[in-house]
């Protein structure tokens, strides 16, 4: 398998996973007070909302690369 090939089924995984979660989130550590040796942190969950545009783009590119991407003319 070529690297074009993987290429694009991984934005076609991708964009499968962005249609069907439709957002991701993560935890983010921050330093809220720092006083001397006390450090006092806060934990922050983030969400990223994925855009149905960009899942379906992911998708036919994706698709594109592996129709096209190995003919060679």
């Amino acid at each position: 398998m070529n690297a074009l090939k993987l290429v694009a089924i991984t934005l076609i995984a991708a964009g499968v996973l962005a249609l069907v979660y439709g957002s991701f989130s993560y935890t983010k550590d921050t330093t809220a007070v720092k006083l001397g040796p006390l450090e006092l942190s806060v934990k922050e969950k983030e969400t990223v909302n994925v855009p149905v545009w960009a899942g379906v783009g992911a998708i036919v590119v994706g698709g594109l690369l592996l129709a096209f991407g190995s003919k060679k003319g």
